[in-house]
């Protein structure tokens, strides 16, 4: 794994703002870290990142650890913090070249025209970074935070200010990197989530309330089955309450219903049979599941 934390702790004078948190991220995935503001993401990813040192427990990042060797900890990091901090009165090109430096990177020149490429700098790449706009400005904050070739790269909030076409660009890079890399990324975008990450990390007051592959998380806290039904011909609630395993009926929109039973049983093939036996026409016939939405609402406003 590439990195590891575990009994994570930080306390800033009475407040726990991250409470024994433990979890992992292996190389080869994306993983999401969502949580309401303040809930101790930020924190968290600067403990992992040294900017900040834990109270208790211990992060080993590629096999060091933070408080032992946090040089060699940051060697093996790309990081972009949320708040992009950027020298405005630098040129793009200058600027990579500044932070290659900073990194001893061998062959600047040619590793700067990759990461250029890569984040779409190309016609923005002679232009003073004050002069970007706040999309152009996060390429610049990913290109330095790819340009050394970590194995791990942490993102908080990449894509604030992005349009929808550099959203579309910037996500395939993020998924592309996941691939060979560990990536830990950090959003309030829940289709972003879905669109990009393998696993979710959800914080809530500090505390890891889940940790789970998108559609394990889904089953997790579905309570119940929703079956989105359309018949050509007209139906009654009372026909639909004889299906078995149904316990509510909802008509939304003429002849469309929506089925619901308890838990996560897939009630589609009684109501295929249902319609068989009754002669009707099923034009529409749709399992709804739960979003990540509806997911990190459950796990974030309940007590």
């Amino acid at each position: 794994m590439s990195v590891k934390v575990e009994g994570l702790t930080k306390i800033y004078g009475t407040q726990e703002a991250v409470s024994n948190a433990t979890f992992q991220a292996d190389k080869g995935e994306v993983l999401g870290f969502l949580g309401p503001n303040g809930a101790g993401k930020t924190t968290t990813m600067k403990m992992i990142t040294c900017f900040i040192p834990q109270t208790e427990g211990k992060i080993s990042v590629c096999g060091f650890d933070t408080q032992e060797d946090p040089m060699s900890v940051r060697t093996q990091i790309g990081y972009l913090p949320e708040h992009n901090p950027l020298y405005k009165d630098m040129y793009v090109r200058e600027y990579l070249s500044f932070v290659a430096g900073l990194h001893h990177i061998a062959k600047p020149k040619e590793r700067i025209d990759e990461m250029i490429e890569k984040t779409g700098l190309q016609i923005e790449q002679k232009k003073l970074i004050g002069a970007l706009s706040k999309g152009y400005r996060q390429r610049v904050g990913l290109a330095q935070a790819m340009l050394h070739d970590p194995e791990v790269l942490i993102l908080d909030e990449p894509t604030s200010g992005l349009d929808p076409n550099q959203l579309v660009d910037i996500r395939n890079l993020i998924k592309d990197i996941g691939k060979e890399k560990t990536v830990i990324f950090s959003t309030h975008i829940m289709q972003e989530v879905q669109a990009i990450c393998d696993r979710v990390l959800i914080i809530n007051h500090g505390q890891i309330v889940a940790n789970d592959p998108i559609d394990v998380l889904r089953q997790k806290v579905a309570g119940e089955t929703i079956v989105t039904v359309e018949f050509l011909e007209k139906t009654s609630a009372k026909m639909l309450e004889g299906i078995r395993h149904i316990k509510k009926v909802i008509l939304t929109n003429d002849n469309q219903w929506q089925l619901i039973a308890d838990g996560q049983r897939d009630i589609r093939p009684e109501v295929f049979q249902f319609a068989v036996a009754n002669n009707l026409t099923l034009l529409e016939m749709k399992r709804e599941l739960y979003s990540v939405e509806d997911v990190f609402r459950q796990l974030t406003t309940k007590n």
